[in-house]
């Protein structure tokens, strides 16, 4: 009947996880196009080369990291020496002595030592709170007879190796996330241009006159 009202229809079902993942580009149905099911064969290629290169990655990586810095500290060791020097200074107290936190903190303060060329040297070395001026320590010297850093401990050698390998493992992923993005793109430009050159075949056949 001509003016009839069409009785209510249930909303349309909420797209469910399948269709965020895009599962729907599998099934078969009229209305997929081809590029949905290379957009599908993309996700899979992508998903497959980073479940196999993420470890391959955080492999290499770590072990590449455990050597250089296992170099570098042999390097170290045998280019760094200790001397004796005398702080000139009182080193500042930690504002909770006895406490673990205390025990760890180091100060830099301004010392004197002689170099491994007899050399009396002034510099600023990390030392423990609360040491008064006049405290003989130990401080570490490069080959030039500057104050550095001791040699790499074997704990810093693993942690910059487990660093290195966490990047790699994480950059695997990241890198798969850009270049499926950089996919869909290029096909949803691609679709566009196909709909761009359907409706122009088709609109001038549109008839809009009753």
């Amino acid at each position: 009947m001509a003016g009839e009202i069409p009785s209510a229809q249930p909303p349309p079902a909420k797209p469910g996880p399948a269709h965020h993942l895009g599962l729907w580009r599998w099934r078969r149905n009229p209305l997929r196009r081809p590029s949905d099911r290379l957009q599908a064969w993309v996700t899979l290629a992508l998903a497959l080369a980073v479940l196999t290169t993420a470890p391959t990655a955080m492999f290499a990586a770590g072990d590449s990291a455990h050597r250089h810095y296992r170099s570098t500290a042999e390097d170290e060791a045998r280019t760094r020496t200790q001397h004796p020097a005398t702080l000139t200074q009182d080193a500042p107290r930690h504002p909770e002595p006895g406490s673990a936190e205390a025990k760890e903190a180091r100060y830099p303060v301004p010392v004197r030592y002689v170099d491994p060329y007899g050399d009396t040297r002034t510099g600023r070395a990390d030392v423990e709170p609360g040491l008064p001026a006049g405290r003989t320590v130990l401080v570490w010297t490069d080959a030039e007879g500057k104050l550095t850093q001791p040699p790499l401990s074997t704990d810093q050698i693993r942690n910059h190796a487990m660093g290195w390998a966490l990047l790699a493992f994480l950059a695997v992923p990241l890198t798969g996330l850009a270049a499926h993005a950089a996919a869909g793109r290029l096909i949803n430009r691609h679709n566009l241009a196909q709909w761009d050159a359907a409706w122009a075949r088709t609109a001038p056949h549109w008839n809009t006159h009753l």
